[in-house]
């Protein structure tokens, strides 16, 4: 069922926009449907439902995205001053978010990845997001088994990896490194499955 601009343009994520001097009503939300597509936003689109990923050049167009486990990817081209924003769970990552919202920027503004930076942003560790087998095997060096027999995976070096498999130098990527499994101050979908998220906006000055 798809969701409408007022479900995910709530009064709070515009309340946000506001207080980092954006305009809220030119907020544009990404839907998150766990997959891979990223889109180019020229104006303010509302709710952009069935998508991952989203890259802007527009100054002051704030971009949005809510996470409860999984993890914010930012990456920015301080040259031709585009930004882009993805959510990536376990089936993004597997099915590569990093490289795809890399890709996007140099398709849709010539962004060339040694420019970039990129941001990993709060997610579940890899001391705490157990999987099975089946997701485990998705995720060859990023998975370890744990004594009940099931595995450990580390979604923020799987992301870390993929970016700099894209062509994002190492020490231009950074990594926030908060756990939400662990702090009570983020939302986490495995520690309290309640609906809560919390939000990563971005948006070229």
């Amino acid at each position: 069922m798809r969701r409408t601009d007022a479900e995910l343009l709530t009064p709070a994520r515009r309340s946000f926009a506001a207080r980092l001097g954006l305009d809220g009503d030119l907020l544009t939300v990404a839907g998150a449907v766990h997959g891979v597509e990223v889109v180019r936003v020229d104006a303010a689109r509302g709710a952009v439902e069935a998508v991952d990923g989203l890259v802007s050049d527009r100054p002051g167009l704030p971009l949005l995205a809510t996470y409860a486990d999984c993890y914010p990817l930012l990456v920015y081209d301080p040259r031709r001053r585009a930004v882009g924003l993805a959510h990536a769970g376990w089936r993004g990552t597997a099915a590569g978010m990093a490289g795809a919202l890399v890709s996007a920027l140099g398709r849709e503004y010539g962004s060339h990845p040694a420019d970039l930076l990129a941001g990993i942003g709060p997610g579940i560790c890899g001391r705490c997001y157990q999987v099975g087998g089946e997701v485990a095997m998705r995720f060859n060096g990023f998975a370890r088994p744990d004594p009940q027999g099931r595995f450990r995976l580390d979604l923020a070096a799987a992301n870390r990896a993929q970016l700099e498999a894209a062509g994002i130098p190492a020490e231009r990527i950074h990594v926030q490194g908060a756990c939400t499994f662990e702090s009570a101050d983020l939302p986490s979908h495995r520690r309290r499955p309640d609906g809560a998220r919390f939000a990563c906006l971005v948006a070229v000055r």
